[in-house]
């Protein structure tokens, strides 16, 4: 993932550097060229993923017929341009800005979180600093703890990194440049937010100042293993590696020039069962409970093998095969493949960042994908992007990028999502049954319904109407909504006939490629199995089950990401206990390993027949991601009828909305050290007076026919009788959930 204005479609250009000449393209500049051709040019303060900042002067070149310095960051490459990147004089200015950077600069790197890997260090030693021939008066700078990271500022050099990922990546907007002369610094606005998210800041830090608190002191760079993985806590499923030693992982990183982690990527990794042997005994009742099984029951979070041998063993054994969210997204792309003719949605991560208007429809997008919302800051800074947000709750924490706020009411889904189609589409060349099923509409009775008016709905439609790249980013309200597949069905029509990007996002885990590889029951019958949810006879990696099972972290396999991207995992941590393969074997399959089932992932579901070694994980030079391969959308028949719109269930009084706070996806980020949280219900003041509820009162209900206690406090920034309730704390219960989000409360005081 590079820049925005990496990306071009100017005129061919040719341009000489040292001596060589190279073919490029009008608009790109001199240092994106450069590193094109594998040209190395140093930089201090570049970041690939943001825009140029220009703060430290190292990456100056001479061009022939420009009088001085250019700095290649930021100067646009010119048709026939002489350039030269490595002159005496270069590298004498070169040496002079490493010897302002080196101004009582603390000599410690023996005790440096960065030390191995810092930046000052290796130019420092690059262009042969050593002597500091003048110094300035030294300032009192103590050290700041902001929670997730600390805040060195005698060790900053004042490169900016941090801020322009706060504001242009993670659109936290926290961190911002105090202007002093020498005694400038870098702040923490919202310190009270201890953002997670300020993890991205600190990976791009190119010295020690900005550094985990929680890593700190603990290892040294050269000691740690670094074994490459992919995130399986959402679908985003994005690049990390596990930093380990003594068998334990003492941090997660990323290549993060060119890629993002979520809190929950970053510091959800110690949800390894560990300590487990192999019980025989176990194994054989869980061989006996497969054999009497009637259904098994399974997370989402699980390989894309996994998922397959699971259904190897359906076809063998018969037994039903059920996953409740993967198979409401599984149903909701079947309904969008018989308008749009295919079984994936269109868009990507990387045009959705590339956009200039953005719908967002049916997630709660900050708390359900925090890899999507960065990508929407993107577009908003990148492209000042049009972001309309509909959602029947608002958001403080995206306030900073929606340029409409359309509030719906819960449940009127279906009207909202034919609003859309209306409204967009009125220019659109259409079918015959398409025109008449919109035309068809009672727009008045919809938008009285969804309490969306038809004036929002207007000033929408001339918002768009001078840009270009539109994207749509629908979630999890859509998948589980009654009226679940006419809504995917209209949302398909504008992918198919507005020219839109659409994500439709996996709502967990892996559950883009579990919809593929599972032929999946809609009900639990008889006796049960469940892989990492509650059932008869449960196999769990949480160390709560019948059979122990590896955490993601200690397997191997392949992940689907939202991206359409069969990406590769790597085992970071060791694992003595049972696996799923080993009872697939002594069920009749036959596989040594189970990565032996990467290269048999089902073509005509779009998977490729490509062994498991053979995938590739890495960035190139200008940040082009290398990871694993595409899926193959596969063409399926067109059906494009429509039913009648159905009028809407009414959601009076209090509401619940199932939502995880930010950073929390899952009992696994649940049962990770650094992201520990309380089951809160989440309501705001007019919740309260409705529910008579006060703060810290302790209350009991039930979701999805599932018991729960959760302590209440209110959110002055939210409005409406709507409380958000977590389901990470849940356990494998968690994977049992199936209904609509939204809910009636009854409650009852826990305790009474």
């Amino acid at each position: 993932m590079g820049k925005h204005n990496s990306i071009n479609s100017g005129k061919s250009i040719s341009v000489t550097i040292n001596g060589q000449t190279y073919e490029s393209t009008f608009g790109k500049t001199i240092l994106e060229i450069a590193r094109e051709n594998d040209i190395y040019i140093p930089t201090m303060c570049y970041l690939t993923k943001v825009q140029s900042i220009g703060a430290c002067r190292m990456c100056v070149v001479e061009v022939e017929g420009v009088e001085g310095m250019i700095l290649s960051c930021q100067e646009k490459a010119t048709d026939g341009a002489v350039i030269e990147t490595s002159t005496q004089s270069l590298e004498q200015e070169r040496q002079n800005i490493m010897k302002l950077y080196n101004v009582n600069h603390p000599l410690e790197c023996g005790v440096c979180d960065k030390s191995g890997e810092c930046e000052l260090q290796n130019k420092t030693m690059e262009f042969g600093v050593e002597a500091q021939g003048f110094t300035a008066r030294d300032q009192h700078r103590p050290v700041e703890n902001w929670g997730h990271v600390s805040y060195d500022p005698s060790l900053c050099i004042m490169c900016e990194k941090c801020v322009r990922v706060s504001t242009e990546i993670t659109g936290d907007e926290a961190l911002k440049v105090k202007f002093g002369g020498y005694g400038s610094t870098i702040i923490n606005t919202k310190k009270e937010q201890n953002y997670a998210s300020l993890g991205e800041a600190a990976a791009v830090c190119p010295v020690g100042a900005l550094v985990s608190t929680a890593f700190k002191y603990t290892a040294n760079a050269w000691e740690l293993s670094k074994v490459p993985s992919s995130c399986t806590h959402c679908s985003a499923g994005c690049q990390l590696h596990y930093e380990v030693k003594n068998e334990r992982i003492y941090r997660v990183t990323n290549n993060a020039e060119f890629s993002n982690l979520c809190g929950a990527g970053r510091y959800g990794s110690s949800y390894a069962n560990e300590g487990v042997t192999k019980d025989k005994e176990a194994f054989n009742k869980a061989l006996l409970a497969f054999k009497e099984a009637d259904t098994l029951l399974f997370s989402s979070h699980i390989s894309n093998e996994e998922a397959y041998i699971l259904q190897r063993l359906k076809e063998k054994l018969g037994f039903k095969l059920v996953s409740p969210e993967a198979r409401a997204y599984q149903q909701f792309m079947k309904a969008y493949a018989e308008v749009t003719g295919e079984t994936l949605y269109s868009g990507s991560l990387k045009t959705l960042s590339e956009s200039q208007a953005i719908i967002v429809l049916g997630t709660r997008i900050n708390n359900d994908a925090p890899s999507v919302k960065y990508h929407i800051n993107m577009a908003s800074k990148w492209q000042r992007a049009r972001v309309a947000y509909m959602h029947p709750i608002e958001d403080s924490e995206i306030q900073n990028i929606v340029t409409q706020f359309l509030k719906y009411e819960a449940g009127t889904e279906e009207g909202v999502a034919a609003l859309l189609a209306s409204t967009l589409l009125t220019e659109a060349s259409l079918p015959e049954e398409v025109r008449h099923f919109l035309e068809d509409l009672d727009i008045g009775n919809l938008s009285a319904e969804s309490n969306i008016g038809e004036e929002e709905l207007e000033f929408l439609r001339k918002s768009l109407l001078k840009k270009s790249g539109f994207s749509l980013v629908v979630g999890s309200d859509l998948y589980t909504h009654p009226r679940a597949k006419q809504i995917a069905k209209l949302i398909a029509l504008l992918e198919m006939y507005g020219n839109f990007n659409v994500i439709c996002i996996p709502p967990a885990g892996n559950t883009l490629g579990i919809s593929l590889l599972c032929d999946l029951d809609e009900a639990v019958e008889g006796k049960s199995v469940g892989y990492h949810a509650k059932a008869d006879f449960t196999l769990s990696s949480l160390g709560d089950g019948d059979l122990d099972m590896p955490a993601m972290t200690q397997q191997e396999g392949t992940f689907t990401t939202i991206d359409k991207c069969v990406v590769p995992m790597n085992a970071a941590l060791p694992y003595g206990g049972y696996i799923l393969n080993d009872i697939a074997n002594a069920l009749g399959l036959h596989a040594a390993y189970t990565i032996d089932y990467t290269k048999s992932l089902p073509k005509e579901k779009g998977f490729k027949s490509v062994e498991f070694d053979a995938l590739p994980d890495y960035f190139d030079s200008v940040g082009n991601a290398h990871r694993g391969y595409l899926l193959t959308s596969q063409k399926v028949q067109i059906q494009q009828h429509f039913e009648e719109v159905e009028e809407s269930e009414c959601f009076d009084g209090a509401v619940v909305y199932v939502c995880n706070p930010t950073d929390q996806f899952s009992p696994w980020t649940a049962k990770s050290e650094l992201l520990k949280d309380e089951p809160i219900l989440w309501g705001s003041l007019q919740f309260a007076a409705i529910t008579k509820l006060q703060e810290n009162d302790k209350i009991s209900y039930t979701i999805d026919g599932i018991q729960r206690t959760s302590v209440f406090k209110i959110d002055t920034s939210m409005k409406g009788t709507i409380a958000l309730t977590p389901t990470f704390d849940m356990g494998l219960s968690s994977a049992l959930l199936s209904s609509y989000r939204f809910s009636r409360l009854d409650f009852e005081r826990a305790g009474q």
